[in-house]
């Protein structure tokens, strides 16, 4: 009897899952680069567009390289399915749009990627949806936003770029008792330190930009969930609107996945030492980081989370400041990336969220002081001495 690959330990997962061969046995998985496939009859094609034969049929719709992508990611998450696309924003859109139609309702937690907020209040409306925001934190919020045409719950955990951590349990249980659905953006957590699904959610999205590609290089995306929901609210649109991921970005994500474990643990601990040293700094007003005790939801992050990931916010009191500090960095580039090898730091006012206006800014609390760090994969002495340097020069 074959070994049932849900029992396999993470690593294992991380490097085996999802593997398939071609006849020539290669151990790095194989890159199909091919826009369509041929048939070896038109009775052949018939039976693989009706379904009846379930292989590829157009890049579009799926591809070999893409579909391991897509079996290790699920395997990872815990879900029964994964769905590519050709970036995170695609991700996110695609599970919102899945899921409502006009006159529809959708409540979301206020802290979001500034993209994330204009799908919400400027994409959405234009096609009837309305959208509530409410203080993430807070589930007597979540409770008071729904309405009779709630459809969708969507919630960033730990949220961008102040690290804001919602109870994903207790508010599923809000959302499926309204009879609406809870999609979580897990990007900060990454699949290694937060399972939402397990924690109740519907559907997870990923910009696979970050994390799971680590090093610079492709854009992707995830949405997974289980067959019945993945079938009905995303298989048509996945089809016929052509997000798709392409082969090589899928391959190169693939790659990611090998060392995803390895790599978030180390940038976690770097980060957690990064915030060490900016907390004992004079300069600095605030610093959030998931697991430090004195992280406001410090105490669900410890039920929910097992790590915590490789994003630092802190704030330094003004924006002059928080822009002396990035340009005396040294080792730290100034980049609105998250999630590399090489560590980065950004000023979420100018660059992140930028788009979004003043009040809802300061509603979230991110005045013009903070600064957002991605912790690499660098010397945690040559990266403690940049942040130092750069603090004094704040």
């Amino acid at each position: 009897m074959a070994e049932d690959t849900r029992d396999w330990e993470l690593e294992t997962k991380l490097v085996r899952g999802g593997l398939t061969r071609t006849p020539y046995g290669e151990i790095s998985e194989a890159l199909f680069l091919t826009q369509s496939f041929s048939y070896e009859s038109a009775g052949a094609a018939d039976k693989r567009f009706s379904g009846e034969d379930p292989g590829f049929i157009y890049q579009r719709f799926g591809n070999p390289t893409t579909a391991m992508f897509e079996d290790r990611l699920a395997l990872l998450e815990g879900a029964e399915v994964c769905r590519a696309t050709a970036s995170g924003m695609a991700a996110v859109h695609v599970a919102l749009m899945g899921l409502v139609r006009a006159g529809d309702h959708i409540v979301a937690g206020r802290a979001l990627f500034g993209s994330c907020r204009w799908i919400l209040s400027d994409w959405m409306p234009r096609f009837g949806v309305e959208v509530t925001y409410v203080d993430a934190t807070d589930l007597s919020a979540w409770k008071n936003a729904v309405r009779p045409n709630t459809k969708a719950f969507l919630v960033e955990s730990p949220a961008n770029p102040l690290l804001e951590v919602t109870a994903i349990g207790a508010v599923a249980e809000i959302a499926h008792a309204a009879g609406a659905k809870l999609v979580v953006d897990n990007v900060f957590a990454t699949p290694v330190f937060q399972k939402p699904l397990a924690l109740g959610a519907d559907v997870v999205v990923y910009s696979a930009t970050k994390h799971i590609d680590g090093q610079g290089r492709v854009l992707g995306g995830a949405i997974l969930g289980d067959e019945p929901l993945m079938t009905e609210a995303y298989k048509d649109i996945l089809r016929h609107t052509g997000p798709a991921l392409s082969p090589f970005n899928a391959w190169v994500l693939l790659k990611g996945l090998e060392t995803l474990d390895l790599r978030v643990r180390r940038q976690a601990e770097n980060a957690a030492s990064i915030a060490g040293a900016i907390a004992a700094s004079s300069k600095v007003a605030k610093v959030l980081y998931p697991t430090r005790p004195d992280h406001p939801q410090a105490a669900l992050i410890a039920n929910q989370m097992s790590g915590g990931g490789n994003v630092v916010a802190f704030d330094l009191g003004s924006r002059e400041a928080a822009w002396r500090f990035l340009d005396a960095l040294e080792i730290f580039d100034i980049s609105n990336n998250l999630g590399d090898a090489k560590s980065m730091a950004t000023h979420p006012c100018t660059t992140t969220h930028r788009s979004m206006p003043e009040a809802e800014r300061l509603e979230i609390g991110l005045t013009e002081g903070w600064v957002r760090m991605s912790v690499g994969l660098e010397g945690i002495g040559d990266l403690t001495r940049d942040v130092s340097r750069a603090l004094d020069a704040a």
